[in-house]
């Protein structure tokens, strides 16, 4: 299918990629996180670049931080040493985990990037305060980034940039809609290359991209896949093919509520009132982080409501190896899906090397089950 071939290279070549984009004088910032507030960094004229991990042997970065630490947070840093990110201009580092947070400082030492930005979040989001405070905290940006790249992000460029990421969260929700009633028609690796592939490029092209891509597959051919309906909960960022060795096990992946998939583009910013306020509410309202907080019940709630919509059979809970916030929700999580008796499973890997054989023979005995 050619509409997911620029899909597909991008995300197996995210640095030859990003070099294009340097080439064309654009700027490029960094962001390890999905709260990183991308609507002002397209504003300001650059383009948000998530930073995934890396594929190669980790050895700069151990010198730097405990080998406890994440894969993520880890492979980030070697990529940073290694020259291979020398492409970015700055990096953005929202308050989230211990480990991203001390990444931060070690990363200010030792990137030697032009510019730098802390961002920190509230953790508590249910209260009046926090939105407050979170309207601040991105104002206080929304002016450093100002400073750093020498342009001015007014209002109506906010407004314009809110505009064409709604535009883009919309048509990623509809690839994930069809997904959903039709799973034959684009494979798990496909949608996981189109994720991968958006969160690095220029948005305005990614927006347009994906709306191609979303015509063609609301115009179906073929029938839907006959298999275990498998819903993903968790955190990994860069992770072998599970999508594939889940299909030729009888599963399709048909939801998730991964960092790097439905929690990435979930929620609409309004495009009335004050913008900044705006881009605060929907980070307050949108699906909620295990290292935030709204509720005591809120994580399991949203889990099972994206179980039911999805008609899931199953829950596969997938997790970096060291990731402290996943680590301490699966056991409330678990909970919550024994009571509503839907079968679960927890594969836990430290980077992108992990054994396709274990993988598999895991995942085929749990499908197996359903």
């Amino acid at each position: 299918m050619k509409e997911l071939e620029v899909f597909r290279k991008i995300a197996a070549n995210p640095f030859g990629y990003a070099g294009e984009i340097k080439k064309s004088g654009k700027k490029i910032i960094g962001t390890f996180c999905s709260y990183a507030p991308e609507e002002i960094i397209t504003a300001a004229g650059a383009v948000p670049f998530r930073i995934f991990g890396t594929n190669e042997t980790i050895t700069r970065a151990d010198a730097h931080i405990q080998a406890y630490c994440c894969s993520l947070v880890r492979g980030g840093l070697e990529d940073a040493l290694s020259g291979r990110l020398g492409f970015i201009d700055g990096t953005v580092f929202p308050h989230t985990c211990d480990s991203i947070q001390r990444l931060s400082d070690i990363w200010r030492l030792n990137g030697k990037f032009n510019f730098h930005f802390d961002v920190i979040m509230p953790v508590k989001l249910n209260t009046q305060s926090a939105r407050t405070y979170m309207c601040d905290v991105l104002e206080k940006f929304r002016r450093e980034l100002q400073e750093s790249l020498g342009v001015e992000i007014t209002e109506d460029k906010l407004k314009a940039s809110i505009s064409m990421h709604n535009r883009l969260r919309e048509n990623l929700n509809k690839l994930y809609d069809i997904r959903m009633t039709n799973p034959g028609l684009i494979s798990g690796s496909d949608i996981h290359s189109v994720i991968k592939a958006v969160m690095v490029m220029d948005r305005t092209d990614a927006a347009v991209a994906t709306g191609t891509l979303v015509a063609h597959l609301e115009n179906p051919k073929q029938g839907s896949l006959k298999a275990k309906r498998i819903f993903l909960s968790g955190g990994a960022c860069i992770h072998p093919d599970i999508y594939s060795i889940i299909e030729e096990s009888g599963g399709v992946v048909v939801g998730d509520e991964l960092c790097t998939g439905t929690r990435y583009f979930e929620g609409k910013v309004s495009e009335n009132g004050d913008p900044v306020k705006s881009i605060a509410d929907r980070f307050c309202d949108r699906l909620v982080c295990p290292a935030k907080y709204f509720s005591n019940t809120a994580r399991g709630d949203e889990l099972l409501d994206g179980v039911k919509k999805t008609g899931s059979d199953g829950v596969i809970f997938f997790y970096l190896k060291f990731c402290d916030p996943h680590s301490f929700d699966y056991p409330y999580m678990a909970e919550y899906m024994k009571k509503a008796d839907i079968p679960n499973m927890l594969l836990e890997i430290e980077d992108s090397s992990g054994s396709e054989g274990q993988l598999r023979t895991r995942i085929e005995t749990f499908i197996s089950t359903l």
